[in-house]
């Protein structure tokens, strides 16, 4: 999870601007973490927790409101329910799926 967390700051700055070469600095003034550090914790919260993984969603998404979230995560965290939201964006929480199952895993 660490390294998750590291990759996702480090590249954070180059979201934007893809770089395609590996001599580049891995922090610079700009870097932060971005909504799939946040949701990432959300996921670990809710496996360690027992809480509903929409409702971790939900309650870290709305602590975190500037990570980078697509427009549709956006309009749902600021809905009171849980229900799908249809988003195609990025798949992000295909990576995070993953993430979950090699946690389990152990």
């Amino acid at each position: 999870m660490l390294g998750t967390i590291a990759g996702d700051v480090i590249g954070s700055v180059y979201e934007v601007d893809r770089i395609k070469h590996t001599d580049f600095p891995l922090f610079s003034t700009w870097s932060r973490f971005t909504d799939d550090t946040v949701l990432t914790v959300a996921t670990a919260h809710a496996l360690l927790t027992g809480q509903p993984y929409a409702d971790a969603y939900h309650e870290f998404g709305n602590r975190y409101p500037r990570a980078g979230y697509g427009g549709a995560f956006r309009q749902w965290l600021s809905r009171p329910d849980r229900k799908p939201y249809n988003s195609w964006q990025r798949l992000g929480h295909a990576r995070r799926t993953r993430r979950t199952r090699d946690a389990q895993r152990g």
